[in-house]
């Protein structure tokens, strides 16, 4: 604190010594920037729809800044392995973090050794979109809406235990939220990924599942199992004709898993700012938003504050029910 009042005297006073050279190279950072590929870092596969979404940004990005955009897949540890990495590159700009809700949320509340600190080591940068699950049902089960569900859960307490893509996963931990919204009693059926959930709910071994919706849409359609609501604030763009959670049987309800542009933290800010920029404007032009909603996603743009502002919200949010399921680092 004591050596902050003479540096602001200086610059109510004009002290062009020290504030032109500072100005200077602030404005050549970003004036320079950026002078070679950008790599784009995200946690999973190529394929899913994350992988999917971080190439729509990576090619808008590329169209913008006029340079390479490299999507650089590093998956593993519900994204850690990739975030891990942005956090200890150079903060120049050129390595950035393609993240989700697991990254900038859930993950330190499920992972014992965490390699980075979402607060500390990274600075924001932008929104890009939000993934919604879907609350599922084998065809057998004898509930056609949310309400009746919930209705069956509460008559036979039990009877409607569900499947997830494994402890802390989305899905997981937006059961959790319904049922603490609903009161209902229902145990986690942890698997593997969606494909070994997805057998034995076709196969009626589990009754109900909560996952995204890509990998059980052909299913839904045939009728082999049952979609009851979807579990973000608006329809989704692949099932218009299934109403949210929130708009049929429980208010405010919202687990969305969303994703986001992040950079080291130390990263100049003008370079930030423009990265902010250069996402921002695209999530919210007509071309991108109906490349984001064709796979199924909904656009979701916000800056860098907005950004900042969101994972504060979800941190306490999601800490609430982690909590009140028990779970514990592992």
């Amino acid at each position: 604190m004591t050596s902050s009042l003479p540096r602001r005297r200086l610059l109510a006073s004009g002290a062009a010594l020290i504030t032109t050279p500072f100005v200077a190279r602030a404005g050549l950072a970003a004036d320079a920037y950026p002078a070679k590929p950008i790599r784009l870092v995200l946690g999973f596969a190529p394929g899913g729809i994350t992988d999917i979404l971080a190439r729509i940004v990576a090619q808008h990005l590329a169209a913008t800044l006029k340079t390479q955009v490299i999507v650089d897949n590093r998956p593993g540890a519900g994204g850690n392995i990739a975030a891990a990495q942005v956090a200890r590159a150079a903060p120049d700009g050129y390595a950035l973090l393609f993240g989700t809700l697991g990254t900038a949320v859930t993950n330190q509340f499920i992972y014992k050794d965490m390699p980075f600190d979402t607060a500390k080591d990274f600075a924001p940068v932008a929104l890009v979109g939000s993934v919604p699950n879907v609350l599922l049902v084998h065809r057998d089960v004898p509930a056609t809406t949310v309400a009746e569900y919930i209705a069956l859960a509460k008559a036979k307490p039990g009877s409607m235990n569900y499947g997830s893509t494994g402890l802390g996963s989305s899905s997981h931990l937006g059961m959790e939220l319904f049922k603490a919204m609903t009161g209902i009693e229902a145990e986690n059926v942890p698997y593997k990924g969606s494909a070994l959930l997805l057998q034995d709910l076709l196969a009626g071994r589990i009754p109900s599942a909560m996952d995204s919706i890509s990998i059980h849409l052909p299913h839904i359609r045939s009728g082999a199992i049952r979609a009851l609501g979807v579990t973000s604030p608006t329809r989704a763009p692949d099932l218009p004709d299934v109403p949210t959670i929130a708009e049929v049987a429980v208010p405010g309800y919202d687990a969305v898993v969303w994703l986001y542009v992040a950079a080291p933290a130390g990263t100049p800010a003008p370079i930030v700012a423009q990265l902010s920029e250069a996402v921002t404007s695209g999530v919210r032009s007509a071309d991108m938003q109906r490349q984001i909603r064709e796979v199924g996603a909904v656009p979701l743009p916000g800056s860098a504050a907005d950004l900042a502002r969101h994972v504060a919200a979800e941190t306490v949010k999601w800490k609430k029910i982690v909590d009140a399921a028990g779970l514990q680092p592992g």
